[in-house]
């Protein structure tokens, strides 16, 4: 992903940062943003594998098509520009893809392999696939694959860790192709194509060179210019990194480069994670940042998924937003960061709506443990969880203001946000809503880090319940709900270790409903027992009494009427006791409804007139229509028809007063049925001609 073999298009002009300071706390003058990434060299490999998908495979030597796709492996360590030739073959085929490319990385910024799950759900998603909240890695891998079956898609599978995050997510489809990336072999996936890297020809490394450092310094000393090539061994994310020195310092000659670069002090360089050219280019580029900028690079190791703009280093390192903005700018043109460009994730509100967002940028997966390793040698624990908290709570007002833009003009939630620095505010809805889901990857990965870090837990329960908010301001529920069910299984890991009961049922509610939406009733009443446990261990009366009646409406759906009542009974009692009319009336309705169910048309006609008592105390004149409504289907299901009509006519005036239509439309349907039972056909149509008519004119 991040070992780009060149950044830019064109010369990337930097500011001298090195040598002088140009912000308020010392940051580096702003460099031009560099272009869109442009590529380089690797002719001989980009025809290989090209080759390699139109070769026979093991399966397909009998003239018959295999079952599964085609596997390519691109492998080499970090650095080598392994993600960059996969994204240049994935662009060259993609016209032979009509279902489009789908990327996802299989490692995050720290190095820790993506679980499964989360990649499937993120490919279905993108594929416009319904993801059940809460499924499983089996359920969610098959569900891809039977997305994929029917397509002809390229799969790219970035910073692999081993076979046992590819094998699962390979489609079942000949007709789609999967290129992975890897620093090694994919032992046990059959007939995989692998094309191992080395270093760039020198031609493409003094390509890329130039590209930052501008054509008059590698004309005049073409012969060092092969040199520095050669000191980089070739690997694209080195010369980079030269290139942006050279482009950071006007001034200083290939020469120079090569002096400074030989000149570094005896390093740790042997042991370091990644190879050693890149290693000691690493440390060329961050020792010529002043002390305030390389403060902010190496802190950038602590951004959630990898991700940073203005806002992110700005509460990590403790400086202006300005200040960090410009130095992200200046990160980019030395390609110590790599901007991310919108074609990466497409985002709700279009490009219109990106154009307010601060720009964002990725830190290189090769250099972040080079970055960690700085931030190990220069900033005390405290300072890094002061850091952590800095930026968590930023993300906390951000989302409060992005939900804030999902609530009408005048509400409190608007008052509240406009007293927010502007940088905080969002201009439009549109604007918020691209903003939450490009952020998203970083935004769930915030919520993580709060969780894992244990001595966050009042500012991570705040950030939980702002993101909760803005997903549901901004998203349809069943669009949020993956994301959802995550949270609120965080929020419980919190709550559960630090014995916070009144959290823990609400969290066991959330998900339990998540649970029973997505079919899972055995797991969803587990988790309302739960609930109920906790609820009842602080007294609280809200959650006891919303335990209580999921626990009866999900023995309802699994058509256990005799416990969903018993459910249910106990609910009411709690309302009663509470002196709670409207949610009785409610309860004596949805008891009702269990018993006519079960075919119990004597307990289903008293609570359905308790309920309408209820109502009547309440003055809901709606209530009150579709109680007597409710009390008519029961009588004639228990074989009454005429006195089912009388009743039906009750609740029909009583539904004109309340001025509900289509409730009005409802009841004449039912009376037309019910004169058609009793011989009246006449009338039937009459009333039936009146509902169809209320209908139209009361549409959902």
């Amino acid at each position: 992903m991040a070992e780009q073999a060149v950044d830019t298009g064109r010369s990337v002009t930097a500011s001298g940062a090195g040598r002088r300071g140009a912000g308020r706390a010392g940051v580096p003058a702003a460099a031009a943003p560099p272009a869109p990434a442009a590529f380089a060299g690797r002719r001989r490999e980009l025809a290989a594998l090209r080759s390699d998908i139109e070769r026979a495979g093991l399966d397909t030597l009998s003239g018959r098509k295999g079952a599964r796709s085609r596997v390519l492996l691109i492998a080499g360590r970090p650095g080598s520009g392994r993600s960059a030739l996969a994204a240049e073959l994935a662009r060259q085929l993609a016209g032979d893809y009509p279902d489009g490319v789908l990327r996802s990385w299989l490692s995050t910024a720290d190095g820790r392999p993506v679980p499964t799950a989360d990649v499937a759900r993120d490919l279905l998603t993108r594929l416009g696939e319904r993801v059940p909240a809460g499924a499983d890695e089996d359920e969610l891998t098959e569900a891809l694959r039977a997305a994929l079956a029917d397509r002809r898609a390229l799969l790219l599978l970035d910073d692999a860790t081993g076979p046992e995050q590819v094998e699962p997510l390979l489609p079942d489809a000949p007709d789609c192709l999967v290129l992975a990336v890897s620093a090694g072999p994919l032992t046990g996936i059959t007939d995989v194509r692998p094309c191992t890297l080395g270093g760039l020809d020198t031609a493409a490394g003094v390509e890329i060179l130039t590209r930052y450092a501008g054509p008059t310094r590698i004309t005049v000393d073409p012969r060092t210019a092969d040199q520095v090539v050669q000191d980089c061994g070739g690997q694209p994310a080195a010369l980079v990194l030269a290139g942006g020195w050279l482009a950071a310092h006007p001034k200083s000659s290939l020469t120079d480069l090569r002096r400074t670069l030989f000149l570094l002090p005896p390093g740790e360089e042997e042991a370091a994670p990644v190879p050693r050219p890149l290693a000691r280019a690493f440390r060329l580029a961050y020792e010529s940042l002043p002390p305030p900028a390389a403060r902010i690079l190496r802190l950038l190791s602590l951004a959630p998924a990898g991700l940073v703009d203005a806002h992110t280093a700005s509460a990590l390192a403790g400086c202006s937003v300005v200040d960090a903005e410009a130095t992200l700018r200046d990160f980019g043109a030395r390609g110590l960061l790599r901007p991310v460009q919108p074609a990466e994730g497409p985002v709700s509100g279009g490009p219109d709506a990106m154009a307010g967002l601060p720009a964002q940028y990725r830190v290189p997966n090769c250099l972040a443990p080079l970055l960690r390793e700085q931030v190990r040698a220069h900033e005390r624990p405290q300072e890094i969880q002061l850091s952590r908290a800095r930026m968590l709570e930023r993300t906390v007002r951000q989302l409060q203001s992005c939900r804030a833009m999902g609530e009408p003009a005048g509400s409190p939630a608007r008052e509240r946000t406009s007293g927010l620095p502007r940088s905080l505010r969002f201009g439009s809805v549109p604007e918020a809503a691209a903003w939450l889901r490009s952020r998203r990857p970083a935004l769930l990965d915030s919520a993580r880090i709060a969780v894992a870090d244990g001595e966050l837990d009042t500012l991570d329960r705040r950030l939980m319940a702002a993101l909760v908010r803005a997903l549901l301001a901004h998203e349809a529920p069943e669009k949020a709900a993956p994301d959802l069910y995550g949270l609120h299984g965080l929020v419980l890991e919190v709550a559960e270790r630090r014995g916070l009961a009144r959290e823990r049922a609400a969290a066991l509610l959330n998900l339990g409903d998540l649970d029973a939406e997505a079919g899972r009733a055995e797991k969803a009443l587990a988790r309302y027992r739960g609930a109920l446990e906790s609820a009842r261990a602080v007294k609280d009366p809200v959650a006891t009494g919303r335990a209580l009646e999921s626990l009866g409406g999900t023995y309802a759906e699994l058509g256990d009427w005799q416990r969903a009542a018993d459910w249910y009974g106990r609910a009411l009692e709690l309302r009663l006791s509470r002196g709670d009319t409207a949610e009785a009336a409610r309860l004596h309705g949805r008891l009702g409804a269990v018993h006519t169910y079960a075919g119990r048309w004597a307990e289903a006609l008293r609570e359905w007139r308790a309920a309408y008592g209820a109502y009547r105390r309440a003055d809901d004149a709606v209530g009150l229509a579709r109680a007597m409504g409710e009390t008519a289907r029961v009588q004639e299901y228990a074989g009454r028809p005429e006195q089912a009509l009388r009743t039906c006519f009750e609740a029909l005036e009583l539904a004109r007063k309340a001025a509900d239509g289509r409730l009005e439309a409802a009841l004449q349907l039912r009376i037309a049925d019910t004169f058609e039972r009793l011989g009246d056909p006449a009338a039937a149509r009459l009333h039936r001609g009146l509902g169809e008519r209320l209908l139209a004119d009361h549409p959902a």
